[in-house]
């Protein structure tokens, strides 16, 4: 799957930019996440509990700052898996659409979060 969009934040690119490549702030602002491990400078390990329908599933989520040219531009790349959760067959075809939309809600959130932070952060 990929994401990508624009959202506005009423502040300054510096401000928005050190918000969101700072693990423990942007972590924060993930639905579901229990933990972010810092494993260097541009790598993150995150640990997140995550519900769609009634499926729940733990998700450890492997976050690298691909690229970044300050205060301009960062790409994340994020890759996860949940142990143990295997579907197939209508069931899997059912669940891709809801785990997009279900994602694209999540994502929504999580930058309403990171919006509302960095304004009161003012």
């Amino acid at each position: 799957m990929e994401f990508s969009g624009a959202v506005d934040i009423p502040a300054s690119r510096d401000r928005v930019f050190a918000f969101v490549t700072d693990p423990d702030k942007v972590g924060a602002c993930g639905p579901g996440v229990e933990s972010i491990e810092v494993v260097d400078p541009t790598h993150f390990k995150a640990r997140a509990k995550v519900g769609v329908g009634f499926i729940t599933a733990k998700f450890v989520v492997d976050l690298e700052i691909a690229e970044q040219q300050p205060p301009d531009m960062a790409v994340i790349k994020a890759r996860g898996q949940a142990p143990g959760v295997n579907l197939s067959g209508m069931l899997a075809s059912v669940g891709a659409r809801m785990v997009e939309g279900t994602a694209n809600k999540m994502i929504a959130q999580a930058f309403d979060c990171i919006r509302a932070r960095i304004v009161a952060e003012g």
